[in-house]
């Protein structure tokens, strides 16, 4: 008997996304910055030996784990070629359209025979919620808005409320973070909740553009 295929969801890691934070399926939480870059390379020797500093007092000054994550992914020109294709329709000289066509060709060879990338920088920022009980396996927030028949209003009020003080917790953090990258020159944003399905949306189907995965989205 053949054995079934999982689907990419079943191997994402959170039971949902809520406000922009991801809900672990043990109840820990996570906030995920998008950051620009800084090119270290173009940098002077003092500036280099400046950034490193700076980021050695930003991990110093951190009480909590943090994680890096890059994203590559190759260039999709077909966007930016469906816009020359445009104006070259909308082209009236000859000359000109004989230029578009050919810068055309020209950006669609170049694409096709070298590998351009992009990278996207993301920093992950966690916050694990106290425990229900000794015995408890899963966080308060496991399982926050999915609302047991035998759970009575007033339970399911006090999780909506623990999650809410768990969300300022990891806010704080995310206030921390955020200062000490941009000490360094470094813009961040948080990434909501359609962001974050957009994000792993392109992690777990590559080669898909158009459809997002749909997640429990509240």
């Amino acid at each position: 008997m053949p054995k079934a295929t999982k689907a990419a969801q079943d191997f994402v890691p959170f039971e949902e996304i809520r406000d922009g934070t991801m809900i672990l399926r043990d109840g820990a939480m996570r906030a995920v910055l998008m950051t620009s870059s800084v090119n270290f390379s173009l940098k002077s020797e003092d500036e280099q030996l400046a950034l490193l500093r700076q980021f050695q007092n930003f991990l110093n000054t951190l009480e909590f784990s943090i994680q890096i994550f890059i994203q590559s992914r190759r260039l999709d020109i077909r966007p930016y070629i469906a816009l020359l294709e445009d104006r070259l329709r909308q082209q009236l000289e000859d000359l000109l359209k004989i230029q578009t066509r050919e810068y055309i060709e020209f950006i669609r060879n170049f694409t096709e025979n070298s590998e351009i990338m992009t990278k996207v920088f993301f920093v992950i920022i966690p916050y694990q919620p106290p425990l229900i009980g000794a015995g408890a396996q899963s966080g308060v927030v496991a399982g926050l808005f999915k609302q047991k028949k035998e759970e009575t209003r007033e339970g399911h009020e006090k999780k909506v409320e623990a999650f809410e003080e768990n969300q300022t917790q990891l806010t704080q953090r995310v206030s921390v973070v955020e200062q000490g990258l941009q000490r360094m020159g470094i813009r961040t944003v948080r990434l909501g909740t359609e962001e974050l399905i957009e994000v792993f949306y392109k992690i777990f189907n590559p080669g898909e553009l158009d459809k997002p995965m749909v997640l429990q989205q509240k």
